[in-house]
Parts: C-alpha cells; structure tokens; sequence
C-alpha cells in the first residue's frame, strides 16, 4: 500500500508566488540558503494534516507579503486506489478552507488521508522546553495513529475553558457545569487513553527497530493530582474539585496536566540533563518509531517532514538517517543550506534548489 504526494502548487504561500514540483516516492532533498523559502515548502505539506502546522502559523500569516490576494495551496495524494486532490486556500481575512475531492471539508478530514510526521529546529528544545510543548508534541504523535485525536483535544480544551471561565467568574450553581464536565470527562479520557497508547507505542517501536540512534525510555506523568480511569469517577473528580479549583482559578486535574518525561535508556540519564547531541539523537529516534509504528499499523509509511535535519549531524550519523529513511520507503521531504548534506543519499533522492530571485522564492529541480 502506498500513499505520498505527486503534485504541490503553492500560489501567494509565504515567500512563494508561484511553484509547483512534480515529486516521486522516496527521499525528497531541498537546499538553498537560508531564508530562500526551503521550510515554506514544507509547511504547505503540513497543512495536509488537522491542525496549523509545523510553525503553528494562523491563515494570515501564511499569504505573502505584501501582495495581500489570499493563499492558496493545492495537492495530489497517490493512493493504491487513486489520486485524491485536495485544495488548502485562504482569503484576506478569513480562515482557512479545505475542499477535498471537489467537495469541502473539515480539517479533521484531512487526519484520515495521509499520516504526517515532522522534525523542525525548534523541537530540539523538546526535552528542555515547558510541558505544554511536549504535550503537542505527544498529541500531534497521538494524531498520526488516530485520526480522531484532534477533534477529541478540541472538545477538551472547549469544555475545560468554559468551565475555567465559571470558575474564575465565581459561579456556585452546579447546574451551570454537569454538562461541561460530562463533555470533558468523555473527551478528556480519550484523549489520555490516546496518548498512553502513543508512548507504548512509541517505545514498542523502538525497541524493535534498534536503529543507529539511542533508545528513550518514556512515561506519561501527571503534574497534578492522578487520571481517573473512567468517566463517572472523572466526573465526580470535577464535580469534587470545585471549591478547590474555584480556589485555584483553574481546572486542576487532567490531560492538560500531562508530561512525557524521557530518559536515555543505555545511560539512565533523564533526557533533559543530556547533551545537545545525545537530546537530538533521543528525538531522531522518537520521530523514527513513529514513522516505523505507523507503518507496522497501516501497511505504508508516513510522510516525512524533517527541517534542517543534516544540519547538526556528522556524516556518519546522516548516513545511519538517510538509510533508515531508504529502508522504511517513506516520502521524506528533507531541507538543508547545501547539497552536500545529501551526498550520502546518492541517487536514492529527487533533489530541488530554492533561491531567492527578486523579492520572491524560486524552485528548480537538479
């Protein structure tokens, strides 16, 4: 079974008036210098998932500048049973538009078309950062076993701010929140039990995979209080904690209250007191099982997002990644400041340059 991407236009997305790339299973290597619009590309191809993508932009941000006509992105995804089109735009002003097939369409639709996975320069503050980045991390994992799990987070969240509003706002009468803690409690635990799913996952796969990166031992944490294990006493959980969290200003307890915590298996060092190296490796290794998870699960392997990935790894080390990325069959679309950080990939790769001609980003196939 195979699912990639043959076509992507982008028309007025960031930096790119107009491209378009005729692409091909397997690895996809795009280099430039930087600011020439190598990430924008593969933003657009994020944007094939629920969400905001890989730098979490809203629409407005996404239009060039300062041209101000709207942006437009357009894909082809190959399928065993055919093309399937798929059209991302958004005009001045307004909020993103998904139309599938001819036909519009929620972004959670696009969770059930392709499984995404990515590696941005940003997340190599993963284990460092506050647990708010980790839990999006763990959730847009969460996302690419079950196409569900976005809208599961969406009601949560929903549900949990209207009732912090009750809270801060004083409200007593019980009336005012059986029905948002009944919608949290639902949501809530699918939305743990999603997650606890994803790190066995994740540590199921590597363990089997036992590739050239170290292995993390993970766990899913609360910070506060302990997860019930099913919806009535998750409901007499919010219904108890009232008057404490009237107290408190805030929903004290549940899935917004998760950390994953890490630690370097072979050395039994929690992944934040690592080095910058030894964090890296740790995160190339998550993103791996999760592309090799997906793939034991459905059949194909995800597509592939990895930003700058070459950039701080030795050539050994590209290497052991380029050939894990050959042997898993993935569409990998992968940025870097120079050709010569894909050398190891030989002929195995389609390979694009962006430059920056006049104000605007050009792409040429090599």
């Amino acid at each position: 079974m195979t699912v990639c991407l043959s076509h992507l236009s982008l028309s007025h997305f960031r930096s790119h008036r107009r491209a378009e790339l005729r692409v091909e299973e397997g690895p996809i290597a795009i280099f430039g210098p930087n600011g020439a619009g190598k990430t924008n590309l593969i933003e657009a191809v994020s944007l094939l998932s629920p969400g905001r993508g890989l730098r979490r932009a809203i629409s407005e941000d996404l239009a060039r500048r300062p041209d101000n006509v709207g942006w437009r992105v357009d894909a082809t995804i190959d399928t065993d049973a055919g093309p399937i089109s798929v059209q991302l735009r958004a005009e001045p002003g307004t909020s993103r538009k998904v139309v599938i097939d001819d036909q519009s369409a929620p972004q959670t639709a696009l969770g059930h078309l392709l499984r995404l996975v990515w590696l941005v320069p940003s997340m190599d503050r993963l284990w460092i950062e506050g647990a708010d980045g980790r839990r999006r991390f763990l959730d847009r994992t969460a996302l690419s076993f079950f196409p569900d799990h976005a809208q599961a987070t969406l009601e949560y969240e929903k549900a949990m701010r209207e009732r912090n509003r009750l809270l801060k706002d004083q409200v007593h009468d019980p009336h005012w929140y059986g029905a948002l803690e009944s919608q949290m409690a639902i949501a809530g635990l699918q939305v743990h039990e999603n997650r606890k799913a994803t790190v066995a996952r994740l540590q199921a796969a590597q363990d089997e995979a036992a590739g050239p990166f170290p292995t993390a031992s993970l766990s899913l944490v609360q910070s506060e209080g302990t997860m019930p294990t099913d919806v009535d006493e998750m409901k007499s959980v919010y219904a108890d904690g009232r008057r404490a969290d009237m107290a408190a200003g805030r929903t004290r307890i549940g899935p917004h209250r998760s950390d994953l915590k890490g630690v370097y298996a072979a050395k039994g060092v929690a992944a934040e007191m690592c080095s910058t190296g030894e964090q890296k490796a740790l995160l190339l290794s998550l993103i791996l099982a999760n592309a090799h998870a997906i793939k034991a699960d459905t059949g194909t392997p995800p597509i592939m997002l990895l930003d700058e990935v070459a950039a701080h790894l030795d050539a050994d080390r590209r290497a052991a990644l380029y050939d894990q990325i050959w042997q898993l069959g993935a569409q990998a679309w992968m940025t870097g400041t120079g050709a010569e950080l894909f050398a190891e990939l030989g002929d195995r790769a389609q390979r694009f340059e962006v430059r920056e001609t006049d104000g605007q980003s050009e792409v040429t196939q090599q």
